[in-house]
C-alpha cells in the first residue's frame, strides 16, 4: 500500500507559476500509474493530468492542456506538476493519487490511493 502526500500549494497571482508535487512511501512507486485531480470549493473533483508507470506517456484535460505539465522522478518516488500562466478557476485543492492501471485513467474510480491535497489559490 503506497502512502501519497502533496506539498508546494500556495496562494499565487494570475498569470504566474507554481509546481505541487507529490511524495510516495510504503510501495513500489514505479508500479503505479498516477494522476492530479483538482477540486474547487463547491464543485466535484476533476481529473487534471495523468503519467504512465514508466513517465514516457501523459494524458492531460483539455482545459489544462498546453499550460499543465505532469512529470515524475521514480528514484526520489515523487509526481510533479507544473502549472503555467495560472488562471482564478484553477484556484482549488490538487490530489495526487495512484494506480495500478498500467493505461492511462482519467476516472477518479480508477485510482486506488490519494494524498490529503495542497491548496492552490489564484488571485486576480
Amino acid at each position: 500500500q503506497v502512502q501519497l502526500a502533496e506539498s508546494g500549494g500556495a496562494s499565487v497571482q494570475a498569470g504566474g507559476s507554481l509546481r505541487v508535487s507529490c511524495a510516495a512511501s510504503g510501495g513500489t512507486f514505479s508500479s503505479y500509474a498516477m494522476g492530479w485531480f483538482r477540486q474547487a470549493p463547491g464543485k466535484e473533483r476533476e481529473f487534471v493530468a495523468t503519467i504512465s508507470w514508466t513517465g514516457s506517456s501523459t494524458y492531460y484535460d483539455d482545459s489544462v492542456k498546453g499550460r499543465f505539465t505532469i512529470s515524475r522522478d521514480n528514484a526520489k518516488n515523487t509526481v510533479y506538476l507544473q502549472i503555467n500562466s495560472l488562471k482564478p478557476e484553477d484556484t482549488a485543492v490538487y490530489y495526487c493519487a495512484a494506480s495500478t492501471s498500467r493505461l492511462l485513467p482519467t476516472a477518479h474510480t480508477r485510482y486506488a490511493y490519494w494524498g490529503q491535497g495542497t491548496q492552490v489559490t489564484v488571485s486576480s
